[in-house]
């Protein structure tokens, strides 16, 4: 067997798919994430129960702080009653299969690393918009995951002093999801998550919310000029379902490029860097965790 399951944990669907060790998608679903942690075991074990004599392992993202040695998951995101789960030692008790899990924004990453926009990057970042900013940073070539598995959470960022609580951080005005609700009000939309509406009316200008998309992309720019400043990265790739419009690529650039021409000591001594959207979309973190299992069985045997 060479295959193996991948599972995409998120707030709304969990997606899984059977995977190849080549990272080619051989067939994939989606299922409902369930609301407390008794259901959602038991989903997880449904899912394995469908593959089980067709894998090598089980390779998983997830919401929240991952602790990937241990394979246990702390905080949990917008899943708070993952808290604290030890899901390696669950599936290993129940299917004597190995596994991995890794957080989901530095699953992206790794799937932009192994087959992506990173591929032979040594210094790069991988941001996810969503709920709030989330990511890997790529030094030397290799995922930094940082003392605590947290290195790449750009959400808790502080973007302003005279703020205090959640409009202090830099996922308040970093926020796709936030971005696009606040949009979705001003135009009056029923559905106040309608993000391709939202983009058809900025790519016509909308006077009524074009402004609010500038302050967004601008806060991204900010966001990625203070990594460069301690990174030095050759290039960043934005992922988040939002990705996928080529106009949030240029106005981040737009934006970037401004921030720069206003501080020439910047301008003249940091290095421009290269922004792109993610190669992979809903498939990253399906793809970046089996990568993350390949290279944890990879230093293993060295």
């Amino acid at each position: 067997m060479s295959n193996y399951l991948g599972i995409d944990v998120g707030g709304t669907f969990i997606k899984y798919a059977l995977i190849n060790g080549s990272g080619q998608i051989i067939e994939s679903n989606k299922v409902s994430t369930p609301n407390n942690e008794s259901a959602f075991l038991t989903s997880i074990n449904q899912l394995i129960d469908l593959y089980k004599e067709q894998i090598k392992a089980v390779t998983i993202s997830s919401p929240g702080k991952v602790d990937t040695k241990e394979g246990i998951i702390h905080y949990g995101g917008a899943l708070a009653f993952l808290d604290g789960l030890r899901l390696k030692e669950h599936i290993s008790k129940e299917f004597q299969l190995p596994s991995a899990i890794i957080n989901d924004g530095k699953a992206a990453a790794l799937a932009e690393v192994w087959l992506g926009g990173l591929k032979g990057i040594e210094h790069g970042v991988c941001l996810t918009l969503g709920t709030g900013i989330g990511g890997g940073l790529v030094v030397n070539g290799k995922l930094l995951e940082g003392a605590h598995f947290q290195a790449g959470e750009i959400s808790f960022g502080v973007g302003s002093y005279d703020k205090t609580g959640i409009q202090a951080v830099v996922a308040e005005k970093g926020s796709a999801v936030g971005f696009v609700t606040q949009a979705s009000q001003v135009l009056g939309l029923e559905d106040k998550l309608d993000g391709i509406k939202v983009f058809e009316e900025l790519e016509k200008k909308n006077e009524l919310i074009y402004p609010l998309f500038q302050e967004f992309c601008q806060q991204i720019a900010v966001v990625i000029i203070n990594i460069q400043s301690v990174l030095d990265m050759e290039k960043v790739v934005i992922g988040g379902g939002m990705s996928v419009q080529p106009l949030l690529i240029k106005e981040i650039t737009e934006q970037y490029q401004a921030l720069r021409h206003s501080l020439p000591m910047m301008e003249n001594s940091l290095v421009e860097v290269r922004i792109e959207s993610c190669q992979f979309k809903n498939n990253a973190n399906l793809l970046g965790s089996l990568y993350h299992y390949l290279l944890m069985i990879e230093n293993e045997n060295n």
